[in-house]
Parts: structure tokens; sequence; C-alpha cells
């Protein structure tokens, strides 16, 4: 007997820095061809990410993306972790993801945040203090337009008439927000289907959160990005790609994701990252221990998903971990959440 009630997945960001130079082209047809692979492996879900106006140029249209991915698989669940929803027109969002829901049998999720990066909101005429706002409104105005009853809105941010939006999805995506700071997870309580989390930190928070907003923590749903290398040595596979996860967090940084740039220091080595706690290098023992304490731990916890490969990593290297990840780990920790929880129902 085997677990399935929790997927096991696959990040990505499709950034291409020019510190390790290849095509573009090349670039999306190797991992489109990986995504397809991963799938015959027993990989559940794919993960994309959108950032705009990066030199390495980090997912600026993740629904192509999808789209593509859409077409080469027959299963596995695509989502989004996630969409910058203020910086678009959300009757827009909602015709997309209903689009992809019916190219893909009801295999796409729309994932949503409220963003931080200054140059994009100017850009696209946003102001970043109005994030929250546009967030909130944008998920309501998205539910409506699914729901195939036009309807009119009048908000703070958006205004739209009651038009029909159609196509409407056949199956519901559902829609998931993520967050990290307090107020953005009371948030994610309130108006979604379910929270899009990062490094594992935050999911008792999101349950509290949840009981206050009136609903049970059982309903809680949570998709688990994870920040951890699991190699056979992971020491060793850290010196090699220990420079791409500095390049990722340091860009994440100086962007603003964890705070102010001006005042938020980049990391000076790979190290670092590991002291810090950015990243986790787990063997394959580790892995297994880990994977499954954390999900029988929460049970709230349906997907969980690693990064494919780093920024400017080769999508071979990458591809050497998720065959480890499918073969080793995640067969063993299907089984062993799987007989837990035959104890204690036992």
């Amino acid at each position: 007997m085997t677990d399935q009630s929790c997927t096991f997945g696959l990040w990505y960001d499709f950034r291409n820095p020019a510190r390790w130079p290849r095509t573009f082209t090349r670039f999306y047809e190797e991992s489109l061809e990986q995504i397809a692979w991963a799938e015959s492996r027993g990989i559940d879900s794919v993960w994309l990410t959108e950032h705009h106006f990066m030199a390495d140029g980090y997912t600026p249209s993740p629904f192509v993306l999808a789209g593509a991915i859409g077409a080469r698989t027959r299963s596995l669940r695509i989502g989004t972790n996630l969409i910058v929803s203020p910086l678009h027109n959300p009757i827009r969002l909602a015709e997309d993801a209903a689009t992809l829901s019916l190219l893909t049998g009801g295999r796409f999720d729309l994932g949503v945040g409220q963003g931080y990066w200054q140059p994009e909101f100017d850009a696209f005429g946003r102001s970043l203090r109005h994030r929250p706002s546009l967030l909130e409104e944008g998920v309501e105005v998205i539910r409506r337009a699914w729901s195939g009853a036009p309807a009119e809105f009048h908000g703070k941010r958006y205004d739209f008439p009651a038009l029909p939006v159609t196509p409407h999805p056949e199956s519901t995506p559902q829609l998931l927000v993520g967050a990290m700071a307090e107020p953005a997870i009371e948030r994610v309580a309130r108006i979604a289907d379910g929270f899009l989390s990062t490094q594992n930190t935050h999911h008792e928070a999101y349950l509290d959160a949840l009981e206050r907003a009136g609903r049970s923590r059982e309903e809680g749903r949570i998709y688990a990005g994870q920040w951890a290398i699991v190699a056979e040595d992971p020491e060793r596979e850290w010196a090699r790609i220990g420079e791409h996860a500095l390049y990722q967090i340091n860009g994440y940084i100086e962007m603003g994701a964890f705070g102010p740039a001006e005042s938020t220091p980049t990391f000076a080595t790979p190290q670092d990252l590991l002291d810090a706690g950015s990243f986790v290098l787990w063997d394959t023992d580790t892995a297994v221990t880990e994977l499954t304490t954390l999900l029988c731990e929460r049970p709230q916890i349906k997907d969980v998903h690693f990064w494919a490969q780093l920024p400017g990593e080769p999508v071979e290297s990458g591809s050497a971990r998720i065959e480890l990840l499918t073969s080793k780990v995640i067969p063993q920790v299907r089984a062993a959440v799987a007989a837990a929880r035959q104890e204690v129902s036992a």
C-alpha cells in the first residue's frame, strides 16, 4: 500500500544567466524534454513562477510555457507558484487560466501572489502600495469570472461591467495564494483554496490563521516549495552547484524578496547560504526521514516540489537529482507515510 495523498513535483524559473551561456531555444527545448521524462519517472506536478525585465530571462510568460507543458504531458498537474497577479488584468488571468484548464483536461491550478519588485509595478502602471487590495480584489474577480454568471464588479482598484467570461472552465482550477509575511498569510486563510509556502516555515501560521478566519485546520491545503538539494553525496553536489544557488538567492535579495534591498545584505559564499538555512543538504536517507516526518506532521500538505535545477545549472545536472528523487526517495516516503497513517488509523 502506498500513499498518494501528497504529490511530488518540480519548480521552474527558467533563468538563463549570461555567466553560464546557452541559447534560450535550446534551454526551453531541454527543459520541456526533461518535464515529459520526469512525468514518466513518476513526478506528479510542475510549478512555474513569474518575473519581468530580468537580464537572465526569468519566466515572463508562464502561461505560454504551461500550454507547452500540457501538450507534452498526460497526467502531470501544472500550476503557477506564482503569478504576480497585481501586474495583470484579473479578467485576462481568469481567461488564460480557464483556457489552460480546458486544454489540459483540468490539470491546471492558478497560484498568485502580491509581488514585491518595484520596477515591475512601475512598468505596469501599478502602485506597490496597492498590492494587497489589487491581489484580493483580483482573486474575487477571477472567482466570479470562472462561475459563468456575469456580474458587475466595483472595487477600490477594479471596475468591470457584467460581461460573460467564456469559455469558463469545466473543472474549476484551484486558486492558490503565496505569502510569507503575517498579514499576507492572514489574507491567504481568508481568500485562497490553498497556501503556496516556501521553506516550510509558515505552515503553523497559516493553519492558525485558518481558525481565526472561521475555517478548520483540516481544511488547510499546503503546496510546499522546498529549498533542499537531494544527492547521494550532498556536500560534493553543493561544491559543484553552490555558486548557482548563490546566484539565485542573491538575485531575490537584490529584488527585495526578503526585505528592503538596500538594507538586506547579500550572501558572500555558498556556505553562508547553508549556515543561514536558505538551502539544506539531504542525502537519500535524510530526505526520506525529513519528508516522511513533514508529511506525517502536516497532513494538510498536498504537494512538495523541488527546483528542477538552479539558474545556469545544466538541465542534465538537475535530471540526475530528479532520477534520485523518483527512484530512491519518493517511493520510500510514500510507503513510510502510508504505513504511519495506517498505524494511526488502527
